[in-house]
């Protein structure tokens, strides 16, 4: 199957996917959301089956499916980066394969939450190996806050660019920004790139010089995130202290406590802005309250993000 081939760098928004009141993938609706992002000047990428898309709640067939209707919908232009979301090595080659011969121009891959209780790091090297084994495609990896077991240290992730050479981005949501600084300064080539997810300081991140942005928030803030990135690059300094002005206000309606509804509150907003018909979630997610909603409403009314 032709791909596009892709360097991953750049504003790589991640889509969400939307149900239906039954809680079925609604098809016609992830399309429309597609294009909408799509739609957006100077998206490089869009990442699908990733934590917006609520990947942990779907099975083996129906993330095919999700990157089966992507390729169709939005693939002759502009790659896809599949996410790889397993707790076993043998469940993510398995994806990894897939994912390739369903037409996905890279892979973000995951760590196996099975980490949470500690890792040794021949165990993360081990399951990189083997997915890069497996495919050709570039891998990006998955960096955690540090303060979370899931998290890789500075000398492993120096030792993953250096022995597998098929990884060529790292999503880096640290949640430190010396720490992210150091991965910029001092793991940062024209091979391997750095992708920031601080959507709390993502202009200072920018500054620092990562060569891109990741980010769930992009499914609804897409064009935002282009023009701050893009302001950056052109060290246009006042659009870009503008521009993340605007992303603050979105920043406080996606983002907080707890940390696991951030992609149900960009879902709730998708609504407010009548982009989508429903926000249903998968359990153990559950609808927010209409405070809640509310607060997301007046937020977005601040950022100037509008029908």
């Amino acid at each position: 199957m032709s791909r596009i081939p892709y360097d991953c760098t750049g504003v790589i928004p991640a889509s969400l996917l939307p149900f239906d009141t039954e809680l079925r993938i609604d098809e016609a609706n992830y399309r429309k959301h597609l294009r909408d992002i799509a739609a957006v000047r100077g998206v490089a990428a869009i990442t699908v089956n990733g934590h917006a898309s609520e990947v942990s709640s779907c099975n083996f067939d129906e993330q095919e499916r999700v990157l089966e209707l992507s390729v169709e919908e939005v693939g002759d232009r502009l790659p896809l980066v599949n996410g790889i979301y397993a707790d076993s090595a043998t469940e993510a080659v398995r994806l990894a394969r897939m994912a390739d011969r369903r037409g996905a121009s890279a892979l973000l891959v995951f760590p196996s939450n099975l980490l949470v209780l500690g890792q040794r790091p021949d165990m993360v090297v081990d399951h990189y190996r083997r997915i890069a084994d497996a495919t050709d495609l570039p891998l990006i990896i998955f960096q955690f806050p540090v303060s979370l077991p899931l998290a890789h240290s500075h000398d492993l992730l120096a030792r993953l660019i250096a022995e597998i050479p098929t990884i060529r981005a790292m999503k880096d949501g640290c949640g430190d920004p010396a720490r992210s600084e150091l991965t910029v300064r001092e793991l940062q080539t024209d091979r391997f790139a750095v992708l920031s997810t601080h959507s709390a300081w993502l202009l200072q991140s920018l500054v620092t010089g990562c060569k891109g942005l990741l980010s769930g928030a992009g499914s609804t803030i897409a064009d935002l995130q282009v023009a701050l990135f893009e302001a950056v690059r052109d060290d246009d300094l006042a659009t870009a202290k503008a521009t993340a002005a605007r992303i603050y206000h979105t920043t406080q309606a996606f983002y907080g406590p707890p940390a696991v509804d951030m992609h149900n509150r960009m879902k709730e907003a998708q609504v407010l802005l009548g982009r989508l018909p429903c926000a249903a979630v998968r359990p153990p997610l559950q609808k927010l309250p209409a405070a809640e909603i509310d607060r997301i409403r007046r937020h977005l009314e601040a950022a100037g993000v509008t029908r």
